[in-house]
């Protein structure tokens, strides 16, 4: 029996798990990014991907707290502090979308018209899973869990009713979305910027999906503001899921 919230023992200190996680969702994500650039040719330059980094960094930092902060109307409205309200409150989903829209904005700025997704594609899938690790670390004293079950998936969660583990869910989609993308990657000739988009359409996808069997406050149509914010983003690529071949290469001689 799981007892939540999950915390570790270091150096006689007790953290939380989930506290730990984050720290090293970011540190090895990075890590992780920088040996993937290492290892590969950059169409873009080192001072460029500087500015897109800051672009993504800043635009998620704003998405996450911006959609966060907005998920719950009620709680907004009846704030004392909006801003400790937003700064309280984050979502991955809108730091995904926030941090789209910081790189473009960035690339605009700087005249980058090369995609530059790809090479944080799975980096960001390697540091989810950890971030998701330690939500699931925290049981129902986050609200990272599922509304109550009765299938076999159900767990006790922390306040005695069986729940949709929401987190193990998302750990085991993002490994499978993790190995599609590099299947799809060595079976296919993919367009550069590609991977990072068929990992947005799964991802947006999948949590437009999961919010479903989460507590959430429903906003328009009986749908929660990350649920919304996955339909904009999917909106975003809808060409390419309407067409899929765009993501694909085409050699010069095919071009038109």
């Amino acid at each position: 029996m799981i007892q939540f919230p999950v915390s570790i023992d270091i150096g006689g200190t007790h953290f939380l798990l989930h506290s730990v996680c984050e720290l090293l969702a970011f540190f090895i994500g990075f890590r992780y990014y920088l040996f993937l650039r290492s290892r590969s040719i950059d169409v873009i330059s080192y001072e460029n991907r500087i500015w897109i980094l800051i672009g993504a960094i800043v635009g998620s930092l704003i998405g996450s707290r911006l959609i966060g902060g907005l998920e719950d109307p009620a709680a907004l409205r009846d704030s004392a502090n909006w801003f400790l309200h937003f700064y309280n409150n984050k979502t991955v989903v809108g730091g995904f979308i926030g941090g789209l829209a910081g790189v473009e904005l960035a690339k605009k700025m700087i005249g980058e018209k090369h995609s530059s997704g790809d090479l944080f594609t799975y980096p960001m899938i390697l540091g989810l899973i950890i971030g998701r690790i330690g939500c699931f670390s925290t049981g129902i004293y986050e609200e990272t869990y599922g509304v109550p079950t009765t299938s076999v998936f159900g767990m006790n969660l922390g306040d005695g009713i069986m729940r949709h583990p929401v987190c193990l869910y998302e750990i085991a989609f993002l490994s499978l979305l993790w190995f599609s993308i590099y299947k799809a990657k060595n079976m296919v000739s993919l367009e550069n910027g590609s991977m990072f988009k068929l990992f947005m359409i799964g991802y947006l996808t999948f949590r437009l999906l999961l919010d479903f069997i989460k507590p959430h406050q429903d906003v328009f149509l009986g749908l929660s503001t990350i649920q919304l914010t996955c339909l904009a983003g999917l909106l975003y690529y809808s060409k390419y899921i309407l067409k899929p071949t765009l993501l694909m290469y085409k050699p010069a001689t095919q071009l038109t």
